[in-house]
């Protein structure tokens, strides 16, 4: 498989994006033309730095509003043509977009536009020029990939064919299965972007929305399967209009960018089995997580998280024999305690474990979705662990899964025996994340473990609106809401809706509390104002409403089941959650979180909460 992006998914220079793409492993680019426009260098200097980086040049775009006009208007549009085609030839592009009129069409027929491409492919071919008609999801006439078609069909030369543009035939609902009635040789190039379900205009939709394939609603996999079946073999390119893409470092995009190329070619793959050309190829298949095996909290000081463990009835499982870590357990849920290399560091969420039936395959799965990997020293006679970095720098580590413990559990010592407690596992783990890494992660989560997106929701708190994506794996043994903060919490300082989460699974979470308590273990206070509103939405009897306020215990139902849970305080920049779910409830308590947001941000500023 062929890769390639266009420069408009990037930040930076045209030169930076250049080394940028090549860096991350792109075949080759499209050039957006307001990047050139922009670059210092000139075009053959363009063409001379793609060959050293040993990049195509595979297209040049956009050229716009070239068909469907009065003859007066396309005498300027042969005009622009020559001078682009010139310019074309000396950046050594062979393939110009040209998009259907939007702003200058007079002329609504299938017949004018068509021979005006006709004689646009006869300027182009003179200078080595292949022409891609495509059909704008907001062509003011032409909106239509196969209407598109029709007119290339009807211009019948060799120099006009169409580019295919996954954004302009989903986001307008299109079926794709007619892509496959177009000869493979007419189809001149495929751009690809996902997006976002959204209720807007489709050119802000487009302009501002759109993602890197596996982070949005797209069904790009069957209009991939449509796209091979008809035979097309040239590159996938990705266009993708996104801000927060603008923004960021162009480096790490393109990495992002590739890695969503290969996770859609093994969708693909997957989807043909055999009948899939040998182009494509399938990643290692690593099968399912089995669950989490461990979450480690790092800091230089970790002794407030071991008294909050311990308060919460987690043992001391003792010392890593060769580093200076600590491991405590309740049940299988496992924490590990990290003051290596820590310096200066409050405690923080660091790295979580999965346990997986095939660890070797993750690994080499891993690998060639170019994820970096996350570097520990590691002895002999000790467990290796597969690793990665995820994009929020949470580091990210597998074994092979257990009937009991796993093996590196016996690499801590002089510590007590693990005991069946009231926590009894990880229910999940939320993880805050900077507003420009979360569909990065969304993707990293999905291509490297096979977790989906399973709800989204916006929670109001003191500071703005946190946006919440839950992505789990199939049988909910993982779970992850991934939060985005709303950037004034960072600006003004309030970094209490910044810390991450552990919740852990209890058998009797009312009896936790009591024990908790009594040990010393400080929950978060609920408002009186939150049980008044408890009563007026559950009509919870007296005494069940009773117990929760005395204990601050908080809750939630729906149709499936039942939510109690309760809140530590913050300790530097991670909190605890103990949960117990009934029936089949699979939610997070999402209408507690506006009231924990603000519990927690007075406790940062004041050291206490008073309602």
């Amino acid at each position: 498989m062929k890769t390639s992006i266009a420069t408009v998914c990037l930040s930076g220079t045209l030169s930076e994006k250049l080394h940028a793409c090549a860096a991350a492993g792109f075949d080759g680019v499209e050039i957006f033309e307001p990047d050139l426009v922009a670059a210092p260098e000139s075009p053959a200097e363009v063409r001379a730095l793609t060959a050293r980086l040993g990049l195509m040049i595979d297209l040049y775009q956009p050229m716009r509003d070239v068909e469907g006009v009065d003859e007066a208007a396309f005498r300027d549009v042969l005009r622009r043509a020559e001078a682009k085609f010139a310019l074309m030839r000396e950046l050594g592009a062979r393939t110009v977009l040209c998009c259907s009129n939007v702003a200058t069409a007079t002329i609504d027929d299938d017949a004018t536009s068509a021979s005006q491409l006709r004689r646009l492919g006869d300027v182009a071919a003179r200078y080595g020029v292949r022409i891609a008609y495509e059909a704008l999801a907001w062509g003011k006439y032409v909106d239509d990939y196969r209407r598109a078609w029709r007119i290339v069909e009807l211009a019948d030369h060799p120099a006009v064919g169409v580019c295919l543009d996954s954004f302009h035939i989903l986001s307008r609902g299109h079926d794709p299965a007619a892509i496959e009635r177009i000869p493979a040789e007419k189809i001149f190039f495929l751009q690809l972007a996902d997006a976002p379900s959204l209720s807007m205009d489709v050119l802000s939709w487009s302009r501002h929305h759109r993602l890197f394939p596996g982070e949005g609603s797209f069904d790009l996999v069957d209009l991939m399967v449509h796209v091979v079946r008809a035979g097309y073999r040239g590159p996938w390119s990705l266009e993708v209009f996104n801000d927060t893409f603008r923004q960021t470092d162009p480096a790490r995009t393109a990495v992002h960018a590739r890695r969503s190329l290969r996770y859609l070619e093994d969708a693909v793959a997957r989807r043909l089995g055999d009948t899939a050309p040998d182009t494509l190829g399938a990643l290692p298949d690593a099968g399912q997580p089995q669950g989490v095996d461990f979450v480690e909290i790092k800091a230089e000081d970790t002794s407030a998280i071991e008294a909050l463990l311990g308060q919460a009835g987690f043992v001391p499982r003792g010392r890593h024999r060769t580093k200076p870590v600590t491991l405590w357990t309740s049940g299988r849920a496992r924490v590990v305690l990290n003051e290596q290399h820590a310096r200066g560091l409050q405690p923080h969420l660091s790295a979580i474990g999965v346990a997986m039936a095939q660890p070797d395959a993750l690994t080499a799965r891993a690998d060639e979705l170019g994820t970096p990997r996350a570097y520990r020293r590691t002895y002999a006679s000790e467990e290796s662990l597969g690793a990665a970095v995820a994009p929020d720098g949470t580091e990210l580590y597998w074994a092979a899964a257990a009937s009991g413990e796993p093996a590196w559990v016996g690499e801590f010592e002089h510590g007590t025996p693990g005991v069946p407690g009231t926590v009894v596992a990880i229910d999940h783990i939320s993880l805050t994340l900077p507003w420009q890494v979360i569909e990065d992660a969304v993707l990293f989560y999905r291509s490297v473990l096979g977790l989906t997106v399973t709800g989204s929701t916006d929670v109001p708190g003191p500071q703005g609106l946190m946006r919440s994506r839950v992505m789990s794996s199939e049988d909910r043994a993982i779970r992850l809401p991934l939060n985005v903060a709303p950037p004034v919490t960072v600006e003004r300082g309030h970094t209490a809706g910044l810390a991450q989460h552990v919740a852990f699974a209890c058998s009797d979470v009312v009896a936790l509390a009591r024990d908790a308590r009594r040990r010393g273990l400080e929950i978060l206070p609920m408002p009186a104002n939150y049980y008044d509103d408890l009563a007026a939405r559950f009509d919870l009897p007296a005494q069940e409403l009773s117990l929760l306020r005395e204990l601050d215990l908080a809750y939630d139902r729906d149709a499936d089941g039942e939510y109690r849970h309760f809140y530590t305080r913050t300790v530097g920049e991670v909190f605890f959650e103990f949960v117990e779910r009934r029936a089949g409830y699979e939610g997070f308590g999402a209408g507690t979180a506006p009231v924990r947001l603000t519990a927690q941000g007075a406790d940062a500023r004041t050291g206490s909460v008073r309602w």
